[in-house]
């Protein structure tokens, strides 16, 4: 039976929804260039075009600031502006940097074959993942030869606190990387963080028994999904999570069967030495 694996300390990586921006007192940090990318990222958050206010609104930036940063970004390639209806969009410039890191990927390559077999075997879809704040994003995701369903594209967010990538991910780093990230969440949540943070700590109590994690509809009541960390070699930490719809696996077959095949690609993907 699988049992969690002891992971080392992941890399220092971003931080945010919630956490604070911009660390205390320190010298290096480059403020309008978190600005900048705090601009970018507001992109992300539903809005595919956005104009100065509703950036404004959602990254609590002055709007004087956020005009002339769009402008900034919209001179460098980073945004588009839409003239018809005076609002920005992201631009190739962005794109480029996207499709830079997924390709030098080094683990989504090597992991390929790997992920297609056992997509085959269990007649579901599986997925690596990587963390961007509170969130999971898929970087590969692979699907059994005839199915069409849950199809993930490459870039696709997932909450962190109800999808079984996400609980992975939280289940594998730091007890001081999980109270960073439990703090950002009771402030994102609010008066539904507590119901958030009892399935995370069910997560924990799988992991640590298990190996995996589970979300049993509670991201999408229609979908089940396990998950398991994996690490690199440089110390990264990213999610496997398989996926398919409820009706087609139960989560009784996803815990006594699947989700321990997961773990075993998980051991078989960290061999590669990545």
């Amino acid at each position: 039976m699988s049992k969690a694996r002891n992971l080392s300390p992941e890399l220092v990586v971003a931080s945010g929804d919630g956490e604070p921006a911009k660390p205390e007192k320190d010298r290096k940090f480059v403020e309008a260039l978190s600005r900048g990318l705090d601009v970018l990222r507001a992109f992300s958050q539903g809005s595919v075009i956005l104009g100065n206010q509703d950036i404004a609104r959602i990254t609590g930036l002055p709007k004087p600031t956020v005009s002339r940063m769009t402008y900034t970004l919209t001179k460098l390639g980073y945004l588009s502006y839409n003239t018809q209806l005076e609002k920005y969009q992201l631009s190739s410039g962005v794109l480029a940097l996207g499709y830079a890191y997924v390709s030098n990927l080094k683990v989504r390559q090597l992991a390929k074959p790997y992920m297609d077999e056992f997509a085959r075997q269990t007649n579901m879809s599986v997925g690596l993942t990587c963390r961007d704040r509170l969130h999971m994003i898929y970087v590969e995701n692979r699907l059994p030869p005839e199915a069409s369903l849950l199809r993930m594209d490459i870039g696709l967010k997932l909450p962190m606190a109800t999808t079984s990538a996400g609980r992975a991910y939280y289940c594998a780093i730091t007890d001081k990387g999980r109270k960073l990230i439990d703090e950002a969440m009771a402030a994102k949540y609010g008066e539904l963080w507590p119901e958030k943070k009892e399935g995370l700590d069910r997560a924990m109590e799988d992991y640590k028994q298990y190996g995996f994690c589970l979300s049993l509809g509670e991201w999408d009541r229609n979908i089940n999904s396990a998950g398991v960390p994996i690490q690199l070699q440089d110390g990264t930490i990213m999610a496997l999570t398989s996926a398919a719809p409820s009706y087609l696996v139960s989560g009784e077959k996803l815990r006594e069967s699947i989700a321990h095949q997961l773990a075993m690609l998980a051991s078989d993907i960290e061999s590669l030495g990545v």
